[in-house]
This record gives C-alpha cells, structure tokens and sequence, in this order.
C-alpha cells in the first residue's frame, strides 16, 4: 500500500497534545465520558463485532469490550496507542490508520474482516488527511457486515482549532459518494434534536454501491 498523507491530527501536533491525558482525568474524576458508548451499546446484539475507527484512548471501545461485544481499536497516534493499551490492557488496539486497515493487516492482526457496527466518534472524521474523506467513508462501508452500520460523531462549530469545519451537506454528500446511506442524524449521543453545534449521524450501507 503507498504511503498515506499526514491526517489533520497528525499536522496539528502540538496542538493536540493533552487530549488522552485530559480524558484520563475526566475518568479518574468519575466524569461521566460514555454517551458514544451507550448508544453504541443500545444499537447492537450481545456479542457483536465492533470496530472503533479512530480509538484515541480507548474508552469506547473498552466501554464495549467489557459489555461483551468483539472490539477492535484502531488509533495511528502511537501516544494514544500506547495509552490505550496500558489503560485497557483487555483491548485489541491495533495502530493504524482507517485507510490502513486491509483485510490482509486485519487479517495478520487475527481481527474480524467486517462488522455490525463501526464506531467514528470524538471528531475523528474531522482530523482526516485533506481530500480523503469519500475514500475514508468508502473504506468504513467496506467493513460492514450485512447489516452492519456506522456510528459517526462531530462538532459543527466550536471542535478542536487543528480539526475541518465539515458542513453538514457537505457529509451527507460524501457519505452517498462512499455508497452509503444516511439512516438518521441526531445533536448529540443521548438522542437530542438536531442542532447547529454537533452531529450526530447513524449509517447504513446502499443497496447498489457505485461502480
């Protein structure tokens, strides 16, 4: 596979220094950091394959693995990554990025090859490498199981200084482009109405994916 460009996160370096200590913080004060998880959790069998695109470190999909789904984390912030594995050491977390996980690396790594749900949350669509986002979204639809659907989360307005401002039309049409559906869009994790500060938007593959 040819190299993959510097994602936004990765160019905002400095920037985003502090966001897995920060959220260590939040847990050790008993914060309560588990609405993606929650609905997450509420959208699936007991027992199914879940793959936490975008992991950080590690609370989503740890929150899963201890409810008894199959979780996969993939982070390419090796920080994070290290964090994630010492924080959750019971947590598969491979490094790498979306557009990294081939099923031969998810094959060499012993992980499920397609899922019934894939978690996108915390502004990871946001921090994509510059005109990636379709094949990004091409690639999560790729991993589905039939059936399976995809979990995405960001800010509109007031996200991170280093992140994209991602129009809400402007997903919506990179989402048909990737041959996927919007099943529901939503303010926030707990449900709320559409707003103009956050999204919250639940995936499904089309029927006919472009050719």
């Amino acid at each position: 596979m040819s190299e993959l460009p510097p994602t936004r996160w990765a160019l905002g370096g400095a920037r985003n220094v502090g966001y897995g200590e920060r959220f260590a913080q939040l847990i050790e004060r008993g914060e309560d950091v588990d609405g993606e998880a929650r609905l997450a959790d509420a959208m699936l069998p007991r027992g199914a394959a879940v793959l936490d695109a975008g992991a950080g470190m590690g609370r989503v999909g740890a929150y899963l693995h201890d409810r008894g789904h199959r979780v996969v984390a993939a982070e390419p912030d090796p920080a994070l990554v290290a964090q994630a594995r010492r924080t959750y050491p019971g947590l598969v977390v491979l490094p790498h990025e979306i557009l990294a996980l081939t099923p031969a690396a998810l094959a060499d790594a012993g992980a499920p090859a397609a899922y019934d749900l894939v978690v996108c949350v915390g502004n990871v669509l946001t921090f994509l490498a510059e005109d990636t986002e379709v094949a990004v979204l091409t690639r999560l639809g790729e991993l589905l199981a039939p059936g399976g659907r995809v979990l995405a989360g960001f800010h509109l307005r007031g996200g991170p200084a280093s992140a994209r401002s991602y129009a809400p039309e402007d997903f919506v049409a990179d989402v048909e482009a990737a041959g996927l559906v919007v099943e529901q869009r939503f303010g926030g994790y707990d449900l709320r109405p559409v707003d103009e500060d956050y999204a919250v938007w639940i995936l499904r593959g089309s029927r006919a994916r472009p050719s």
